[in-house]
């Protein structure tokens, strides 16, 4: 069997201003990088105004296993198969970050024939953007420690600093640390530490932001830490603002690359799904949505964290309203999910497939919960059997939603065009989208209403300095911000191993944090980490270079 890359290297791709032609933009409206890649430029997206706005399609799924569920495949192949079928539709996914592509993961660009490529650019340094906000953040850490060194005319309290710097790269034992040490020349020793690019709040704010003058002015808005008095002092302050935006001004411009049949994507940001709020660029969405009858987009890892932030959170601030929901299942992970080990996977289990339908099924009513309807994509594999296949399409219709049987991964576009009609048909009617909450309810509401509706937690605990934080904030004008979520991606629960539906658990939030600028509340629940580690046989020990200088071992 050909691995992705193998795949993908026989893409037939055509010059990048073909594919712009394709959404009626001119060779001065892209800013090409190269052949196959370009970005879309600023003056181009002002030009976009209010036209209408096309259809737009969110494609989560259950909770991630080892078994694999393949929700990027799925929203490339659901792109490919609408435009096979007559709608002009774009795909709109996050960048992948080198951390979990070195670490556990090896790519994300999709699967088999149903791929986004330059594969191998898209996996690693891509057009730069990561590393423009590795270096904004970072510049913004230096010059706070900087302001320290030279007088500290602002008197931060150098044991309340806050800002941490980052760098696109699992790395465990940056996680804390002790910086300036060797005398007075190298500054103020300190304890901090180092969180992965993906998790840090210029990311977020990247993907927020609708245009250069709301980057800066969120960007303003972050808070670093606070002064002896305990007053917050923000970028602003510190006057790091406008060179922030600097270094971010071309990384803002979403990125546009095409499908292996030719299809228009854009792929841009990415904030990780666990840890921060797990969704591309509102730009290049809106962008999209302005080029095409029909966007496509996904939100990370399972519904109880992606969607419930991408519909919280994003289309919130963005002023966005999905039409559709497709929920990715798989009959190997819901076999999982019923107690089947991996290694017993390809053989028939109706019966575990049942067990683990029941995270298939809530996930269902949590997407319904939103006014939002559902499609089930049930992303197909070798080893599943006509009997497990119906069983889940009868499980699927005794709940009242459509499951189409997906072949994107060995048939490209052809193999989910029973997935796009069946999108379509509920795309074209009306939605009745509200989000989970209100803007005026208090944060800690909030949290508990994401923990109790989405995940069925029986209580939550907040830790005392949080539940104080939480009132502080409240007080200072920060309550109508929504809530993210970080929480492990593999149960509803806080802990991973917890799969299928559990019920009767505690969700413990352990440390919140302000992203002001981003415009939301963090909640640290259970073991999260917010710079990953590598795994004990990391994907980095596959990836080199063959003879012919091409790249091996990304998949």
């Amino acid at each position: 069997m050909r691995s992705d890359i193998e795949i993908a290297r026989e893409a037939q791709k055509l010059p990048i201003g073909q594919i712009a032609a394709r959404l009626g933009l001119a060779e001065t409206d892209i800013l090409p990088y190269g052949h196959d890649k370009a970005k879309i430029t600023h003056d181009c997206i002002r030009r976009l105004g209010d036209r209408p706005q096309g259809k737009l399609v969110l494609v989560t799924a259950i909770n991630p296993t080892p078994a694999g569920e393949g929700k990027t495949t799925t929203t490339v192949g659901l792109g490919d198969a609408l435009n096979r079928i007559g709608k002009r539709a774009t795909i709109c996914i996050r960048e992948a970050s080198l951390g979990p592509n070195f670490g556990t993961k090896g790519g994300a660009a999709g699967g088999g024939m149903a791929q986004i490529v330059p594969m191998e650019d898209m996996n690693l340094h891509f057009t730069g953007d990561f590393h423009a906000i590795t270096s904004a953040h970072n510049l913004l850490a230096a010059m706070v420690d900087n302001h320290i060194y030279w007088g500290n005319t602002l008197r931060i309290d150098p044991r309340r600093i806050t800002w941490r710097r980052v760098m696109d790269m699992n790395d465990r034992v940056l996680r804390q640390m002790v910086v300036a040490l060797g005398g007075p020349p190298n500054g103020y020793p300190r304890e901090t530490g180092f969180d992965i690019t993906v998790a840090s709040e210029v990311m977020a704010i990247l993907c927020l932001a609708s245009d250069l003058d709301d980057l800066r002015e969120r960007l303003g808005r972050i808070v670093i830490g606070h002064t002896i008095e305990r007053q917050p002092i923000t970028a602003r302050d510190i006057g790091a603002d406008g060179a922030m935006t600097v270094l971010l001004k071309d990384a803002m411009q979403p990125n546009l690359v095409q499908t292996m049949e030719n299809n228009p994507a854009l792929v841009h940001g990415g904030p990780f799904g666990n840890i921060a709020h797990g969704c591309n660029s509102a730009i290049a969405t809106r962008t999209a949505l302005s080029l095409s009858d029909y966007v496509v987009t996904e939100a990370g890892f399972g519904a109880d964290l992606g969607a419930e932030k991408f519909l919280d959170i994003k289309c919130r601030l963005a002023g966005l309203k999905p039409d559709a929901v497709v929920l990715v299942a798989t009959v190997r992970a819901l076999k999982m999910n019923g107690g089947v080990a991996r290694a017993d996977l390809g053989a028939e289990n109706v019966a575990a497939l049942q067990a683990g339908c029941a995270n298939l099924g809530r996930h269902i009513e949590n997407l319904r919960g939103y006014g939002l309807p559902v499609v089930v994509a049930i992303n197909h594999f070798t080893t599943d059997t006509e009997a497990e296949t119906e069983a889940l399409r009868d499980y699927c219709a005794s709940h009242g939603v459509q499951a189409a049987l997906c072949r994107h991964w060995s048939e490209g576009g052809a193999g989910a065009e029973e997935l796009a009609r069946a999108v379509v048909a509920q795309a074209e009617g009306e939605s009745d989208f509200a989000p989970l909450y209100l803007d005026d309810m208090p944060l800690r509401d909030k949290i508990e209403t994401v923990c109790k509706r989405i995940y069925r937690a029986a209580d939550v605990e907040f830790l005392p300095h949080v539940a104080d934080r939480l009132a502080e904030w409240q007080a200072a004008g920060h309550g109508s911000m929504p809530v993210c979520m970080a929480k492990t991606q593999y149960s509803f629960s806080a802990d991973p191993a917890a799969l299928g539906a559990p019920t009767g658990f505690t969700i413990p939030v352990r440390e919140v944090r302000l992203a002001a600028g981003a415009g939301f509340v963090v909640a640290i629940c259970g073991d999260i980490m917010t710079m990953p580690g590598l795994p004990r046989e990391p994907a980095a020990l596959r990836i080199g270079l063959d003879a012919d200088g091409l790249v091996q071992g990304l998949f």
